[in-house]
């Protein structure tokens, strides 16, 4: 997919000249001081997350320091996975399944994200708007939205469980951490055939840490009693502001699921 830009990224210009000719000590924490300047922030004061976040390239785009498409580096022992914890009813149900029953073949969202990231859910790209009182999560694929509310409300309990599950947000000083909970228990927690299957019972805790104009970390980790033995600590993701400001709609057509469940068989063969 290629994209072309459709919006500037603004970094501010640091205005220290006159602490140039200070010591090390006062240089260094001017240097501090300029770099957490770059964060832009809300009326609130707190960090403005709002912005296109993807991890340098679309899919099938080679980011530096990554494979094509996906996020992280290449190397070393690879962490524990979310399936390597399954505890061994999970392990064996997980068995079971193969390619075609991916939930994402009829149009059903993932429950975490494919890349790791929940904000792209199957894509690359994801939007935040954020205010001071609610914070929106977009992604291109499957029509998917997260409203996440930051006004010290708890969890709802008048809503039924649903596929992405129900938010709620607060701040850790300049770290935005969202609560996730009220999952169905009918999706995966990636795509592309990785079984991945989870429980009602999933809770997924992230924090988002803008580290300065052009880049966003995100920390996570998923709980799952009935089916994990312990928590998955997702390894951190850090994300670049894209280079154009809106996401684009990618839609999923269930009508095309016969044809790839049938190429997912044949690759079985």
């Amino acid at each position: 997919m290629n994209r072309a830009v459709t919006g500037s990224i603004a970094v501010p210009l640091a205005a220290a000249f006159a602490l140039w000719l200070a010591p090390g000590v006062a240089a260094a924490q001017a240097s501090a001081a300029a770099a957490a300047g770059d964060v832009p922030r809300l009326a609130d004061g707190h960090p403005d997350l709002s912005g296109v976040w993807w991890g340098g390239a679309d899919i099938g785009g080679r980011r530096p320091g990554g494979p094509p498409g996906r996020p992280g580096g290449a190397g070393g022992t690879p962490p524990p996975s979310f399936m390597s914890l399954y505890q061994p009813a999970a392990a064996a149900h997980a068995a079971t399944l193969s390619d075609q029953d991916d939930p994402t073949l009829k149009c059903v969202p993932v429950a975490f994200g494919t890349l790791n990231m929940r904000l792209w859910n199957v894509g690359a790209v994801g939007q935040i708007i954020a205010t001071p009182k609610m914070v929106v999560m977009l992604s291109e694929t499957f029509h998917d939205y997260q409203l996440v509310p930051t006004d010290g409300r708890p969890h709802r309990d008048d809503a039924p469980p649903t596929y992405r599950g129900d938010s709620v947000g607060r701040w850790d000083g300049d770290t935005f951490v969202v609560d996730t909970t009220n999952f169905t228990d009918d999706t995966w927690m990636f795509a592309e055939g990785r079984v991945s299957h989870h429980s009602d019972a999933l809770r997924i805790v992230e924090r988002y840490k803008r580290v300065n104009a052009s880049t966003l970390e995100i920390e996570a980790t998923v709980e799952d009693p009935k089916v994990l033995t312990g928590p998955w600590t997702v390894p951190k993701q850090t994300l670049q502001l894209a280079p154009f400001d809106q996401i684009l709609s990618l839609n999923c057509a269930s009508d095309e699921a016969p044809a790839m469940i049938q190429s997912a068989e044949q690759r079985k063969k």
